[in-house]
Protein backbone atom coordinates (compact mmCIF):
# COMPACT_ATOMS: atom_id res chain seq x y z
CA UNK A 1 0.00 0.00 0.00
CA UNK A 2 1.41 3.63 -1.09
CA UNK A 3 1.91 6.37 1.29
CA UNK A 4 2.23 8.55 -0.84
CA UNK A 5 -0.16 8.51 -3.52
CA UNK A 6 -3.70 6.83 -1.92
CA UNK A 7 -5.34 5.64 -4.86
CA UNK A 8 -2.78 4.42 -7.38
CA UNK A 9 -4.24 1.91 -9.94
CA UNK A 10 -1.16 -0.04 -10.57
CA UNK A 11 2.24 -1.10 -9.69
CA UNK A 12 5.53 -0.05 -11.41
CA UNK A 13 8.27 -2.81 -12.14
CA UNK A 14 11.80 -1.00 -10.95
CA UNK A 15 14.20 -1.67 -14.43
CA UNK A 16 17.05 -1.61 -11.58
CA UNK A 17 16.51 -3.70 -9.16
CA UNK A 18 13.37 -6.00 -11.14
CA UNK A 19 10.86 -5.05 -7.99
CA UNK A 20 7.00 -3.81 -8.07
CA UNK A 21 6.45 -0.13 -6.69
CA UNK A 22 3.42 1.79 -6.02
CA UNK A 23 5.03 5.03 -7.01
CA UNK A 24 8.90 6.58 -7.49
CA UNK A 25 8.53 7.95 -4.01
CA UNK A 26 7.97 4.38 -2.70
CA UNK A 27 11.40 3.24 -4.32
CA UNK A 28 13.15 6.07 -3.38
CA UNK A 29 12.33 5.25 0.33
CA UNK A 30 13.42 1.53 0.43
CA UNK A 31 16.27 1.22 -2.31
CA UNK A 32 19.91 2.35 -1.89
CA UNK A 33 19.88 3.87 -5.73
CA UNK A 34 18.00 6.01 -8.13
CA UNK A 35 15.15 4.82 -10.14
CA UNK A 36 16.69 3.91 -13.21
CA UNK A 37 14.85 5.70 -16.48
CA UNK A 38 13.63 3.55 -19.34
CA UNK A 39 10.77 4.11 -22.63
CA UNK A 40 9.03 0.70 -21.93
CA UNK A 41 7.61 0.31 -18.27
CA UNK A 42 6.04 -2.66 -16.82
CA UNK A 43 2.63 -2.30 -15.06
CA UNK A 44 0.09 -4.03 -12.70
CA UNK A 45 -3.09 -3.10 -12.87
CA UNK A 46 -4.41 -3.65 -8.98
CA UNK A 47 -7.76 -4.51 -10.18
CA UNK A 48 -7.36 -7.15 -12.16
CA UNK A 49 -3.80 -8.31 -11.06
CA UNK A 50 -2.43 -8.83 -14.60
CA UNK A 51 0.84 -7.44 -15.63
CA UNK A 52 1.06 -5.54 -19.00
CA UNK A 53 4.08 -3.08 -20.52
CA UNK A 54 3.98 0.24 -21.96
CA UNK A 55 6.25 1.95 -24.26
CA UNK A 56 6.59 5.27 -23.01
CA UNK A 57 8.34 6.54 -26.42
CA UNK A 58 4.49 5.98 -28.13
CA UNK A 59 2.01 6.81 -25.57
CA UNK A 60 -1.80 8.15 -26.41
CA UNK A 61 -4.75 8.56 -24.90
CA UNK A 62 -6.01 4.79 -25.13
CA UNK A 63 -2.86 3.98 -23.25
CA UNK A 64 -4.40 5.31 -20.27
CA UNK A 65 -6.13 2.24 -19.86
CA UNK A 66 -5.37 -1.53 -18.89
CA UNK A 67 -5.90 -3.71 -21.78
CA UNK A 68 -6.96 -6.82 -20.00
CA UNK A 69 -10.01 -5.14 -17.80
CA UNK A 70 -10.06 -1.67 -19.19
CA UNK A 71 -9.64 0.06 -15.60
CA UNK A 72 -8.19 3.62 -16.20
CA UNK A 73 -5.35 4.17 -14.24
CA UNK A 74 -3.91 7.43 -14.98
CA UNK A 75 -6.35 9.61 -12.85
CA UNK A 76 -5.98 12.26 -10.63
CA UNK A 77 -3.78 11.29 -7.81
CA UNK A 78 -4.93 12.00 -4.03
CA UNK A 79 -2.20 12.57 -1.75
CA UNK A 80 -2.72 12.18 1.77
CA UNK A 81 -3.06 15.66 3.95
CA UNK A 82 -1.22 16.17 7.32
CA UNK A 83 -4.07 16.45 9.92
CA UNK A 84 -3.98 17.71 13.60
CA UNK A 85 -5.77 14.85 15.67
CA UNK A 86 -6.53 14.87 19.51
CA UNK A 87 -5.47 10.82 20.73
CA UNK A 88 -7.15 10.71 23.96
CA UNK A 89 -8.87 7.81 25.80
CA UNK A 90 -12.24 6.35 25.16
CA UNK A 91 -14.24 10.12 24.76
CA UNK A 92 -16.74 8.17 27.26
CA UNK A 93 -14.32 8.46 29.81
CA UNK A 94 -12.98 11.67 29.07
CA UNK A 95 -14.94 14.14 27.37
CA UNK A 96 -12.61 17.30 28.33
CA UNK A 97 -11.42 17.43 24.69
CA UNK A 98 -14.99 17.77 23.35
CA UNK A 99 -15.80 21.19 22.87
CA UNK A 100 -19.54 22.19 22.64
CA UNK A 101 -20.82 24.22 20.28
CA UNK A 102 -24.07 25.16 21.49
CA UNK A 103 -24.97 28.38 22.95
CA UNK A 104 -26.46 27.97 26.89
CA UNK A 105 -30.15 29.00 27.38
CA UNK A 106 -29.95 32.42 29.08
CA UNK A 107 -32.58 32.44 32.30
CA UNK A 108 -33.73 35.57 32.78
CA UNK A 109 -35.94 34.75 35.36
CA UNK A 110 -35.29 35.81 39.16
CA UNK A 111 -34.69 33.30 41.63
CA UNK A 112 -34.64 35.72 44.75
CA UNK A 113 -35.96 38.83 45.08
CA UNK A 114 -32.21 40.40 44.91
CA UNK A 115 -31.76 39.84 41.55
CA UNK A 116 -34.43 42.03 40.65
CA UNK A 117 -32.99 45.27 39.36
CA UNK A 118 -35.58 48.25 40.59
CA UNK A 119 -33.63 51.20 39.45
CA UNK A 120 -35.75 51.99 36.53
CA UNK A 121 -39.03 52.20 39.28
CA UNK A 122 -37.39 54.65 41.74
CA UNK A 123 -38.01 58.67 41.44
Amino acid sequence: MCKHILNAQVSIRAPCCKKWFDCAECHGAVSDHPLRKTNEMIFACKKCKKAFRKDMTDYEDEDEYCPHCDNKYVIEAVMPEATLGIETEDIRVDNRVVKDDRLRAVNHQPTSIFDIDGSHMMG
